[in-house]
């Protein structure tokens, strides 16, 4: 038998020399592997080591402590950065040269919040609670109020008919109002889409007046359908109409006719200005007439063609050629590219998918020019639209309707501009003169109407044209073309990385300015910025106690026939203590141009003239021939002719002139 083992037992000593930590060498940095030649070997240096004490090396933690000690030290580290972060933009701002900031001229105060505003000639027009208000321009002193709905008003527009102003509104409910304003009166034309069945009501998504005003598109929203109204407007039967009024009311619309008719009176309390302007809903005018009705282009199917004879047959005139609705490919053909593409990405198809939003159309009234393909009976007056342009979300094509045309006729494209790509977004120039198309690839097309529309250009064509770009990343470019020379494109703001607030979120061109644009940024600054330097000129703001209530969506106008333009402020210490939105205190800011010294002599010498842009040149083929051929005569006794070569020309082409004088008052 073996004798029993003797128990274990712990030493106290063994036990404390467990627990008893000695001090470490610990060399910094990290390790590497040594090279298999010991010459290559690095030489040990004292500093490379570091003695650690046994009280200095740090015990790993137990869960959770291990993620409180983590989270820790990251708020720790995330706010030394942030700290890091406003230490150098203030080293920054203080480095950099700060821009001339200008307060406002004038402060209209309202009691309650603007929801929009327009301006044309010497008014304001200010949307909001249950109506719109009507202000001087220059006083900025209320002049008319007009507040009978139920609801608010969200959107204003005013165009300018010469010494008149068409006003059209919509509500929160979609529905468009068309105003008249003549001399002392105010004047409701129509409820463009009011319907006296709620379930049959459509909605107002987006508007557009022509020009002049002789012309309207509504784009209308209803029952799951989305389509676009046209409308001529007679404006020259309202002005008519309001020298000699014809008190009538129609007896159908009695009741609701009433409702606007019988308005509260206007103290002079209520107001603050002399002007007496009175509502004359008595007064029947012209209603628009409605000439065409556009809809969303049907997506691409099969054809029953054989070949492409029978599809170029099917054309008439080679109206709407380029859409991609003529071809002869078959359903069975769609139909296999179609299996393909579901096989191929199956696992990406597979799921559930959110239903595609209506489409939405960008629509711009265009005037004449060769550019434009339209029939040849079609005459419009000079000055006058005589096309539509209209690009759908997710469709290539840019298409072009006539606006000669009645109801009965068929609503068909006359022209289509087909793109590489998705049209995302489009921008007609204030001068109406250049176009241009943005696509969801990245490609801008500018298109030159105005030397489009000199059918007989004097010299070679020279087209120049500079477009501003905002892009979603809230960074701004320039792009700028010549003529048939390659475009250049340049960064005017770089695209906001640390500082987020300061995303550009609208920019505005300066009419008055030529070459200047207005930059609306997310912390609500407002700078002056003169494209062709680049170079901020200067800033604009309210008084310390306002700011911008919605800074990324901020609420301005800016006039296109005076230097000055409006923007809205609210004021912060009385928004808490305000139990409505309505109650909170607002105010308009009145910014001139002309009132500041700096922007004064910049004004005297613009990058680009102010006669290039307001020259009537610009758009030679509007004019009458008997204008046009005066121009010449003008010009050809104003400047030396100086050798016989050029004098030569100068006859040829007045001869050319003569011939198509004689040609017209044959035709008249």
């Amino acid at each position: 038998m073996f004798p029993a083992p003797p128990s274990v037992m712990t030493s106290p000593k063994g036990s404390r020399a467990q627990k008893l930590k000695l001090p470490t060498l610990t060399r910094k940095g990290t390790l590497e592997v040594p090279s298999p030649t010991e010459e290559d070997w690095a030489k040990d240096d004292e500093e490379d080591w570091v003695f650690k004490g046994p009280d200095q090396e740090q015990d790993s933690l137990p869960q959770p402590y291990r993620m409180i000690n983590k989270l820790v030290n990251f708020l720790f580290d995330h706010s030394w950065e942030i700290i890091e972060e406003r230490e150098a933009s203030r080293k920054a701002e203080l480095s950099c040269i700060q821009p001339t900031i200008y307060p406002p001229l004038l402060e209209s105060k309202l009691n309650k919040m603007p929801n929009c505003m327009a301006i044309s000639q010497d008014y304001v027009f200010i949307g909001g609670t249950k109506g719109f208000s009507i202000y001087n321009l220059y006083s900025a002193k209320r002049i008319y109020v007009w507040e009978k709905l139920k609801v608010d008003v969200t959107s204003i527009w005013a165009t300018d008919l010469g010494s008149e102003i068409l006003i059209a509104s919509v509500d929160e409910m979609g529905i468009i109002r068309l105003f008249y304003f003549y001399k002392d009166g105010l004047y409701l034309i129509k409820a463009i889409n009011e319907a006296d069945d709620t379930s049959k009501q459509t909605t107002c998504i987006k508007m557009e007046i022509s020009e002049g005003g002789d012309f309207a598109a509504f784009l209308l929203q209803g029952a799951g359908d989305i389509w676009l109204d046209v409308y001529k407007l007679p404006k020259e039967s309202w002005l008519k109409e309001v020298e000699h009024p014809q008190l009538t009311i129609n007896p159908k619309k009695k009741v609701r006719q009433l409702q606007l008719n019988t308005l509260d009176p206007v103290t002079a309390d209520n107001l603050e200005t002399d002007i007496n302007i009175s509502f004359r809903g008595d007064v029947k005018l012209s209603l628009p007439v409605y000439i065409m009705k556009i809809k969303p282009p049907k997506p691409v199917a099969g054809t029953t063609f054989k070949s492409p004879l029978e599809v170029f047959a099917k054309i008439e005139d080679c109206c709407g050629l380029g859409s991609g609705q003529n071809h002869f490919i078959k359903d069975s053909q769609w139909e296999q590219q179609a299996s393909i593409f579901n096989a191929t990405f199956k696992k990406y198809l597979d799921g559930e998918w959110e239903e595609e939003p209506l489409s939405m159309a960008t629509f711009h009234f265009l005037l004449p020019s060769c550019i434009i393909a339209m029939p040849v009976e079609v005459k419009s007056p000079p000055g006058v639209a005589c096309v539509i342009g209209v690009h759908w979300t997710g469709s290539h094509n840019f298409f072009l309707y006539s606006l000669n045309r009645t109801l009965k006729d068929k609503a068909d494209p006359e022209g289509v501009w087909p793109c590489a790509a998705p049209i995302a977004v489009s921008q007609l120039s204030g001068c109406y003169s250049y176009l241009v198309l943005a696509c969801e690839d990245g490609v801008l097309t500018l298109w030159d109407l105005a030397e489009g529309q000199n059918m007989y250009p004097e010299g070679p064509v020279k087209s120049q044209m500079k477009c501003v770009v905002l892009c979603t990343d809230a960074s701004l470019h320039l792009v700028a073309a010549t003529g048939t020379q390659r475009p250049t494109l340049s960064v005017l703001v770089e695209r906001p990385v640390k500082h987020l607030d300061e995303a550009i979120c609208a920019v505005a061109p300066v009419q008055a300015l030529p070459g200047m644009v207005l930059i609306f940024s997310s912390n609500g600054s407002v700078h002056l910025m003169d494209v062709a330097k680049p170079q901020i000129v200067c800033a604009f703001a309210p008084p310390r106690s306002y700011h911008l209530a919605v800074p990324w969506k901020p609420v301005f106008g800016v006039s296109l026939h005076h230097p000055c333009f409006l923007l809205r402020g609210d004021h912060p210490d009385e928004i808490g203590s305000a139990s409505q939105a309505e109650d909170i205190p607002n105010s308009i800011f009145y910014f001139n141009f002309e009132a500041y010294p700096l922007l004064e002599q910049i004004s005297r010498n613009c990058t680009i003239p102010q006669a290039n842009v307001l020259d009537d040149t610009t758009f030679p083929q509007v004019l009458p021939l008997e204008e046009r051929c005066e121009n010449f005569f003008q010009k050809r006794f104003q400047k030396p002719v100086k050798n016989k070569v050029k004098e030569q020309e100068h006859w040829t082409r007045l001869q050319r002139y003569s011939l198509l004088l004689q040609r017209e008052n044959l035709k008249k």
